[in-house]
This record gives C-alpha cells, structure tokens and sequence, in this order.
C-alpha cells in the first residue's frame, strides 16, 4: 500500500472516527498513526535512521522526514542519526537559501530511556520556504549555522507499505488507542471511588461481571457478589466503586455490592437526613445478603435517628433491603457509653449485665438462660455483627453460668 496513493483526508476520517467511538482525542489517534507509519518507513531506510511522520491537520498529507542530531565528534556513536558539526554547516550553506530554520523543543531521556524534559533547539529543514513556513519562522535568525544539539532534517519519498508493514502500522494504531482509552477512563474514574454507579450487565468472566458504566468496562468479581445473585446480559446493576487502578491490562474499575459502605451510601440516597448530615451512620457491620447492623445517631434532638431510617411504614429501609436481595438490617442507636451500645447491638436479644474491660478490649455480656441462643444468633450471626459494630470482643454468658464462677 502506497501513502501516496491514499486518499490523504481518509487519514484524518479514520481518527476523527475511532476518536468519537472510542471518547478519546483525534490527536492522540494521529499522533498512533504517525508513530506506525515512522515504524515502517524504518523497514525501508533502516532501523538506525531518526525517520519522523508528521500528518496535516487539515489535509491528512503525510510527510516523511530523516532527522539527524548535530553532536560532538567525539560522542558520536551512530553515523546515521547523528553528524559532526563542521558537517551540518557544509550541508546547510550548500542549500541556502532552500533552508528554512524553526525554533524547536528536543527530548531529554534518562539513562533507562525515560524522558525527563525538553531542551530549546533550532531544526534546519532542508526545502524552500512555504508561505506558512514564512508566518511561523517570524523572528528567527535564518542566516544562522547549526551547534551542537541542533536538528538538521530532510523530507524522505513517502514509503510502500506491503502486507506485514501495514499489519504492524496497524497493531501500533491499535495499542495506542487502547492505551489512551485507559487513560481517559483512569483520568475519569479515580476521584469517584467511594460512588454508587449504576451499569447494565455485559457478561460473565469465571465468576466475576462484567458491568459497562457508559464510558467503559468495571468488574465485579466473584467475592464482592452477594451470595445468591445471578445476572443475565443486558441485567441493570447498581454498585459501589470500590478500587480505581492504573493497570496496564485487564480492568481499572472495581465494584462491589458486599462493602459495608454500599450499605452506608444506600441509606444516604435514601433519607435525607442523613444526606443533609443531620443523621449520621456511625458504623456498619454487613453478613452480606442475610443480615446487617448500622448504628445511627442525630444531631438534632427533635429527630429519631431510627425511625428517619425506617420511614413511613417502613419504605426508606425496605427500599434498601430490596436492593441488598432482602438482607435483613437491624438499625440501631449509637451511644458513646461502650456497655450501653453493646446493649443495643445484641437486639433484639435482652440483656442482664455487662462487664466491660476496657484495657484487654474485651467484654462480657450476661443474658438470660432462655435469651443465649437468641443473643449468639444463627452460625454465630448476631454476636458476631455486634462485635463488627463495636469493635470489642464479645463474651456471651448465661446467668447461670456466672453465677457459678
């Protein structure tokens, strides 16, 4: 495939159309292109040689250029990209005045080939000044001879691409774009962890979902599932954003519908009050899917904290359970006295006495005979989220069994 026979503007189409699908900027597509077609006009001129592409703006011409650094004699270590100074300058006044001098910026890299900066240089291009060129070359001295550092460039004959070279061009093209999608995506992302987002089912992948949140793909993996829920495509799903990653492949965007903080965000799109702060939810403890715990406490004394959380008969908290697959939440009032709050945590189990030492964080609780499995719950459930929620450790006693001791 020869460049010269293309449709030039066809260029500029195809970026400006993988640009608008992709939500990326056509700049960056372009900037792929011109990296793709310098790579195979490498196979023609030779690896060593400094071959730059620059693609019109406007017309989609595009231009081939051998770029040869001005260096000291000394450290010259490759003759096809680099060029002793004496040299430049017999090169330069020889074509004078078909010379036409720009100001330019050259990278800097580091030794392990990062780029650190850029430093001023001039570029000496080897053809006669357009009327454009006239504009842009305002105030710069074109009588001047190249220095150490300076770039002397020539326009190459546009090269023919065969099969292979086309299909690298094409895979470079490709990585470029991936990559400045997941930067987009990454840019737009990261500052929204601790969200609620809503997304619609794409598939499945060994367990974990795949979810499209509009300008791009999240997972959620199988751990961060609630136990018994099932999604078929196309399914809508509403999710915590959890984690956002820089990664270089795979996803960047984690979800999940287990994190105590789903629980705490959900109660805020649904009672104001605790959206406008007058309420707040201390702390959560979530068994997901089954059972939950959240202490709430309000900071006016006109409001209860339980009952704003409830809602009237019961639709604020049930709004939340429907979306948690019926996971059941006992919502409970925070009090800043440990013992009294342990109390409360242990509903709707009763309790006769509390011994707490605070300097081991433990503490023990002594309930009736007949409320001990009540106040264990189910596999351990109850004591184990009231735990959670007060962050002590908790030991359940029968009063007969402290009697005894």
């Amino acid at each position: 495939m020869a460049i010269t026979s293309a449709n030039q503007l066809e260029l500029l189409q195809t970026a400006e159309a993988v640009a608008r699908e992709k939500m990326i900027d056509p700049n960056l597509v372009v900037e792929a292109m011109e990296e793709s077609l310098a790579r195979a006009a490498k196979s023609r001129y030779g690896s060593e040689v400094d071959i730059r592409v620059a693609i019109d703006r406007k017309t989609g011409r595009a231009t081939f250029t051998r770029v040869r650094t001005v260096t000291d004699p000394e450290a010259i270590e490759n003759d096809m990209a680099e060029m002793e100074p004496d040299e430049a300058v017999a090169l330069v006044k020889a074509d004078r005045p078909k010379v036409v001098v720009f100001n330019a910026k050259s990278p800097v890299y580091d030794e392990e080939g990062e780029q650190t900066g850029t430093v001023d240089v001039r570029r000496f291009v080897m053809r006669a000044p357009s009327e454009l060129d006239r504009m842009l070359i305002e105030g710069v001295d074109q009588a001047t001879d190249p220095v150490i550092g300076d770039l002397i460039a020539d326009e190459v004959p546009p090269v023919e691409m065969g099969r292979i070279a086309a299909q690298s061009a094409k895979q470079v093209i490709l990585q470029k774009v991936r990559e400045a999608e997941r930067d987009r995506q990454y840019e737009e992302f990261k500052d929204r962890v601790g969200e609620i987002i809503n997304g619609v089912v794409k598939r499945e992948e060994y367990g974990n979902v795949i979810v499209d949140v509009g300008s791009g793909e999240a997972q959620l993996r199988r751990n961060e599932k609630i136990g018994r829920e099932a999604y078929r495509n196309g399914d809508r799903i509403r999710c915590y954003i959890k984690d956002v990653r820089r990664e270089n492949r795979g996803h960047q965007i984690f979800l999940s519908r287990t994190a105590p903080e789903f629980m705490r965000e959900l109660f805020k799109m649904e009672v104001p009050e605790i959206y406008d702060g007058i309420i707040e939810i201390k702390a959560v403890a979530r068994d997901p899917g089954s059972r939950a715990k959240i202490a709430v406490i309000s900071y006016d004394n006109g409001i209860d904290p339980v009952g704003a959380c409830v809602g009237m008969r019961g639709s604020r908290v049930q709004a939340v359970v429907n979306e948690l697959q019926g996971e059941k939440i006992d919502i409970i009032p925070w009090n800043d006295d440990a013992p009294t709050f342990l109390v409360n945590a242990l509903q709707p189990a009763e309790v006769s006495k509390v011994v707490l030492d605070e300097d081991a964080g433990k503490i023990e609780v002594v309930v009736p005979d007949e409320q001990l499995s009540l106040a264990i719950g189910r596999r351990g459930q109850n004591v184990r989220l009231a735990s959670q929620l007060t962050g002590l450790d908790i030991d359940i006693l029968t009063e007969e069994e402290e009697s005894k001791r």
